[in-house]
């Protein structure tokens, strides 16, 4: 069991809900996945008033925590309207806040998101930030409040994995207090497993399962995946070393053996 907030939660893998090709299919992806938190969005686009409707019934019947997100805005005033009909809509003080800043690559704006963060902890939120992995931006985001952080591991959707590393592991590193969820770019089960692997307290992914050609299968690998690299982490893995090491001891080779070599 791992805290989240105010939750306690037993899986680590996180899910979005966009993108599944049914419904069906994203209530047994999830399902299976063991996912216990999902995020939805407020601005989910679906034409027919039976479809949204149909959507909702199939994510409650999933009866996990759901974590509204801000996707689709461009500034602080935008998100943070949208922040709070999403907590009069879904009954939660949770919300991940993406303020998107480049339409490209479609990486945060670090002075909005700052900015919507600090009013929306003041009204009361519990903020979960979607952001880069600059360490400074991570830091401000921290004063204003923010007990949980969400740096990418590379652009939404792009499914690259981990581009640097070495900010990810500088994050864990200096950020030791903070529950920190990878999210964004994760693209295959061993992204992910090198994500727990480093220390991270959960991931968040979407299209890396709906848009697989077996979401369900995806989903169960993912699960597997995300526990692998949790208990390889708290098991304390070996350092890595420049040399190589003999594995098996060598006070079992024979004298004469070792005096040939030596003559030779």
């Amino acid at each position: 069991m791992w805290k989240l907030g105010d939750k306690e939660l037993s899986s680590r893998l996180l899910l979005g809900t966009a993108q599944y090709p049914s419904l069906q299919c994203m209530h047994d992806s999830i399902l299976t996945s063991g996912a216990e938190v999902i995020t939805v969005s407020l601005r989910r686009q679906i034409s027919r008033t039976n479809e949204r409707n149909a959507f909702w019934e199939y994510v409650k019947k999933l009866n996990c925590h759901l974590l509204p997100n801000t996707a689709g805005c461009r500034d602080a005033d935008d998100a943070v309207t949208t922040a709070e009909m999403a907590r009069e809509m879904f009954a939660t003080n949770w919300i991940k806040l993406e303020v998107i800043g480049d339409e490209y690559n479609l990486q945060p704006d670090p002075f909005e998101l700052v900015k919507a963060a600090r009013r929306l902890i003041q009204n009361g939120f519990e903020v979960f930030p979607y952001c880069t992995d600059d360490l400074i931006l991570c830091q401000r985001l921290i004063d204003c409040g923010c007990r949980i952080l969400m740096p990418w591991a590379a652009p939404i959707g792009s499914g690259k994995g981990i581009i640097n590393p070495f900010a990810l592991e500088t994050l864990r590193t200096r950020l030791d207090k903070i529950t920190l969820i990878v999210d964004a770019g994760i693209g295959k089960p061993s992204h992910a497993a090198q994500a727990m692997e480093m220390g991270f307290d959960a991931v968040l992914l979407n299209t890396a399962v709906s848009l697989a050609k077996n979401p369900i299968q995806m989903a169960r690998a993912f699960q597997h995946a995300v526990k692998a690299g949790r208990d390889a982490y708290e098991a304390g893995m070996m350092l890595e070393r420049h040399v190589a090491c003999p594995s098996t001891p060598l006070t079992d080779t024979p004298f004469w053996h070792q005096a040939s070599r030596i003559a030779g």
